[in-house]
């Protein structure tokens, strides 16, 4: 055999192997979480990964509004779960997400958590004037979408103007959840999720006519239309098995729509 044929033969070697490869492979979906997703989005891609041939289910957790960014620039995420409609809904209208796919698959809800136990969260945001409260947690409100609801609760009960200095902010409700936990701060404004997944300290629902419903909404990117795990992915979060999860994490729940 002359040196050509062999590097033929190996090349078709090569290529067949790829394929055999390629074909064994598990389907691989990629996913942008917003923060309060955090506590359970393990478990919901474990489950969707078991019903869906051993699914390589990657997520990564942040700001919605950071997503939001990069997704516009081409960051290559599948599916966004983002912890507001508007995101999506403005991806959507700048052709970056398919418009068909906008699924609210949670509502967010809102509380002032302490991990300090003596301190009175049933005085709702009266706390604030305890000599020990020096910091209080909100997330970001110009990138997640609790922190605006934290903003628009504080603004609604006329305390932002006389907390402002002592605020502190994360870049998402996760990590203002972990200022809380960490004790930095002695009390903030986070999802009840985060609340539902530490044991231990205290904590006092804020009333929802004090800031806007938070619809958290999910949709499959421009890059995710190929990808039929995508689709599957949100309809899995409306499916019962899905909305079990999200339930027992401590997230409200939309109708079910026909």
């Amino acid at each position: 055999m002359n040196s050509s044929a062999w590097v033929r033969g190996l090349l078709a070697s090569a290529l067949l192997l790829l394929a055999a490869v390629s074909a064994t492979a598990a389907p691989a979906l990629q996913i942008a979480a917003a923060a309060d997703l955090a506590i359970c989005i393990n478990e919901l891609n474990a489950t969707f990964a078991k019903a869906n041939g051993n699914a390589d289910v990657r997520s990564s957790i942040g700001s919605s509004g950071n997503f939001f960014a990069q997704i516009n620039n081409g960051a290559p995420f599948d599916v966004f779960l983002s912890a507001d409609l508007d995101y999506p809904r403005k991806l959507a209208e700048a052709g970056f997400a398919d418009a068909s796919s906008l699924t609210t698959y949670a509502i967010g809800r809102l509380v002032l958590w302490s991990s300090d136990p003596t301190l009175d969260l049933d005085r709702g945001f009266r706390v604030f004037a305890d000599a020990r409260v020096q910091h209080i947690a909100i997330a970001n409100p110009e990138l997640a979408p609790y922190g605006r609801a934290a903003r628009a609760a504080l603004q609604h009960a006329s305390a932002w103007d006389g907390i402002a200095s002592r605020l502190v902010i994360g870049d998402n409700v996760a990590q203002a959840a972990q200022f809380i936990a960490t004790g930095n701060a002695q009390v903030g404004l986070v999802g009840a999720a985060h609340v539902s997944a530490t044991k231990g300290g205290r904590a006092w629902i804020v009333p929802p006519d004090w800031y806007p419903v938070i619809e958290q909404g999910g949709i499959v990117t421009a890059s995710g239309r190929s990808n039929p795990l995508a689709a599957k992915y949100l309809a899995f979060l409306r499916s019962d098995g899905g909305r079990d999860i999200l339930r027992r994490y401590g997230f409200a729940l939309p109708d079910r729509t026909p």
